[in-house]
């Protein structure tokens, strides 16, 4: 798979958050052993330091942890996990909605057009 990092957002950074999604979305499961240094610094073709500190924070945000000797593991703390969702959950929403916005929709059209939506997706 081949990663397009911007470059507006440091690329650890970017990092983080594809890993967190897989945390999030149950691609890595609670209690999972994930990829080494090396091997996510293969798979995002960066440099290993790089993936070092993306893990490193990652560990002080309590999402992933290391066992010695045996690698890092994703967090078993499911309500940890579930906040993270929620967290990218209401920003995707704020944004979403501020886009809107931004286009001159109104909180009620808005509205309207996902009921509108989801009544056309449910006869599909």
């Amino acid at each position: 798979m081949n990663y397009n990092f911007n470059n507006e957002t440091p690329i650890y950074i970017q990092i983080v958050d594809l890993i967190i999604k897989d945390i999030c979305n149950g691609n890595l499961k609670s209690g999972e052993k994930i990829l080494s240094v090396r091997e996510y610094a293969l798979l995002y073709k960066v440099n290993p330091n790089t993936i070092s500190k993306a893990l490193n924070i990652l560990e002080e945000d309590k999402l992933i942890y290391t066992e010695r000797t045996n690698g890092k593991y994703v967090t078993e703390d499911i309500s940890l996990i579930q906040s993270y969702r929620d967290k990218i959950f209401n920003k995707k929403i704020k944004d979403f909605l501020n886009d809107l916005k931004v286009m001159g929709y109104t909180e009620r059209e808005i509205i309207e057009k996902i009921m509108e939506s989801k009544n056309e997706s449910s006869r599909v």
